[in-house]
């Protein structure tokens, strides 16, 4: 019984936002036909822009409310808004448009129609109990037009009025407003057409992004053997043809010719392992994401709070990412936070590897200043996941990321 109390009460708190969103759009509409209309003179273009914005709040919340009470998610508009082509041509708002005049209507019906019934048991009692108020001749009639002439009659009617009102109230009222969640989804939702277009869309720019970013790992693998690797063996192999050419005359030379080559072949297998590690590092393939996750919370200067549950099988690209942006985002953490500590949570949810990186430092991140994020959130983007970072300017900082672990 509280259940159903409960999804009433829900029902017609929902039904009091229908009403007002439809009083807001029968406000709205003449304002906006007569903005339109004086915009062909130029008078209105200034207003416009204000107007649309106002609009798109309006539409967003309603996205917000239809989406909650279906249980999924409707998208609306993506950043600020910016001038009025930019508004024009951004789909959302042209369903925004789209929906005000539809919830002009459907709003104040459903709306009203979904409060009165719920509010009508509370009125059905006191209604029928001022039936000694009509005249005789001309009494109280209530269902199936039966007259109320005494108490008696009042009592007996007055109950059966108050079960059929009790039964309108908790079976129509949620209907009506998942009804009316439906028409906003249909209108303000995008089509299966479009999504499809924002898909692609969103498919070639992260597929561009991991282009450039394999083309500037590529780059820095080649600079990074070049500059360090190269360089080491070329020093070996003229130490080694020096101490070819000295060994008759001057066998102690060779002796420290031969011992500066192995510190610099040391030193190349050094810089090898460490270019092969930026690749994909062995401890993944040795212990796993959870094993290199730990050495990497061992080996930062602060101390590190761990939680990694079993995470079952994940394809290598997106424990290699997982794994980069802990690192990544820890040394930033010692780097530039100011950090007591800091947090790292996996979890694995479905087919959803999810990774947070929390610290106490001071935030304020700025991706422009060569932190490593635009890299990481490229990284997560070629794998089709999502990277957030929240920083706010007196910390604490979250860096997160979900990426889909479908193989």
């Amino acid at each position: 019984m509280d259940n159903a109390w409960r999804r009433v009460v829900a029902a017609f708190r929902y039904n009091l936002g229908t009403l007002a969103t439809g009083i807001a759009a029968a406000v709205g509409v003449p304002v906006l036909l007569f903005t339109a209309a004086v915009s062909m003179l130029g008078i209105g273009l200034l207003a416009l822009p204000h107007e649309l914005r106002w609009l798109g709040q309006i539409a967003d919340f309603e996205r917000w409310r239809a989406g909650a009470r279906l249980g999924r998610e409707i998208p609306g508009h993506e950043g600020a808004a910016g001038n009025l082509r930019a508004q024009l041509a951004d789909p959302a708002t042209l369903r925004d448009l789209r929906w005000v005049p539809a919830n002009m209507f459907a709003g104040l019906v459903l709306g009203t129609l979904g409060i009165g019934l719920a509010v009508l048991p509370v009125l059905a009692v006191p209604a029928i109990s001022l039936w000694w108020l009509f005249p005789e001749d001309d009494p109280m009639r209530v269902i199936a037009n039966i007259p109320v002439t005494s108490w008696g009659s009042a009592a007996g009617l007055g109950l059966v009025q108050l079960v059929l009102c009790l039964g309108l109230a908790f079976f129509v009222t949620p209907r009506i407003a998942d009804l009316s969640a439906r028409i906003s989804a249909l209108l303000l939702a995008p089509s299966t057409r479009e999504q499809l277009t924002e898909r692609v869309e969103t498919l070639e720019e992260t597929r561009a992004g991991a282009v450039d970013a394999h083309g500037a790992e590529l780059r820095r693998i080649e600079r990074d053997l070049h500059d360090g690797t190269q360089a080491r063996l070329v020093s070996i192999a003229m130490r080694l043809g020096l101490a070819e050419q000295q060994l008759e005359r001057d066998p102690q030379a060779v002796a420290a010719l031969l011992a500066e080559a192995r510190e610099g072949a040391e030193e190349a297998m050094t810089e090898l392992r460490g270019v092969l590690r930026s690749m994909y590092p062995p401890i993944l393939a040795d212990r796993g994401l959870e094993g290199a996750l730990a050495a990497v919370a061992a080996n930062c200067p602060l101390p590190v709070e761990l939680d990694v549950p079993s995470l079952g099988k994940v394809p290598a690209p997106v424990e290699a990412a997982a794994y980069f942006v802990v690192n990544e985002a820890l040394t930033n953490v010692v780097k530039h936070s100011g950090a007591t500590g800091a947090q790292v949570t996996v979890t694995r949810i479905g087919d959803t590897l999810s990774v947070v990186v929390l610290d106490n430092g001071r935030g304020g991140i700025n991706e422009e200043r060569g932190t490593g994020v635009a890299g990481m959130r490229r990284r997560i983007a070629a794998l089709d996941g999502q990277f957030v970072v929240d920083s706010p300017v007196g910390g604490p900082t979250v860096v997160a990321m979900d990426c889909p672990c479908v193989s």
